[in-house]
């Protein structure tokens, strides 16, 4: 099978880009993970690939800024310090992304908190997506791996956990996050109008 590949350049080095000890030469993660950004073909893959880099503890937030912040000149500079910014409020996977950027933020929500941890009976942490706690709506963004039949039926169980602590929890498939976000953010403020906000 034959492949096409395409190999870029990093013309601009210096020596807080390029591991000290490592051979060959190679540049660190943070400065790989900036120059992929920037050479990937659409924004949205620029954005997958420094949501990965974090959700994957390859590399923090401030390492990504540091790199962005040194090179005035690197295309998507202004996409990616935003995109940085709403990882390090919380949004960890590009459907979180997505939904901070084309629901939230497109349609004039109230800004949520993201990743917010609870401990539920047992005593276990657990993870919600997107939460407004003043008018206790949460919203769980569904990947494909919530159809899996164990983590759909921890799903339910923090879900019923939330709903006995008087929360409504909204949930919406990742792909609907991208595709009709108008409507996913026409649900969110039915539920937040019902629990008392006033727009």
């Amino acid at each position: 099978m034959r492949m096409n590949v395409i190999t870029h350049y990093s013309r601009t080095l210096s020596a807080r880009d390029v591991h000290p000890t490592r051979q060959p030469h190679r540049t660190r993660i943070a400065r790989s993970l900036v120059d992929a950004a920037v050479w990937m073909p659409t924004d949205r893959g620029a954005m997958a690939v420094l949501a990965a880099g974090v959700q994957q503890r390859l590399v923090r937030v401030e390492d990504l800024s540091q790199v962005i912040e040194r090179i005035e000149t690197v295309r998507r500079r202004a996409l990616m310090a935003g995109i940085l910014a709403d990882i390090a409020g919380g949004a960890q996977a590009l459907s979180e992304l997505d939904f901070t950027r084309q629901v939230v933020r497109r349609h004039r929500l109230p800004e949520p908190t993201r990743q917010v941890a609870r401990r539920d009976e047992q005593g276990r942490r657990r993870w919600i997506d997107v939460l407004w706690d003043e008018w206790k709506v949460a919203v769980e963004i569904d990947g494909a791996q919530h159809t899996d039949p164990l983590q759909r039926w921890d799903d339910m169980t923090r879900d019923n956990g939330l709903d006995l602590d008087g929360y409504r929890t909204l949930r919406f498939p990742a792909w609907l996050v991208r595709q009709d976000p108008e409507s996913v953010a026409r649900e969110i403020l039915k539920a937040l109008r019902r629990a008392g906000y006033p727009r």
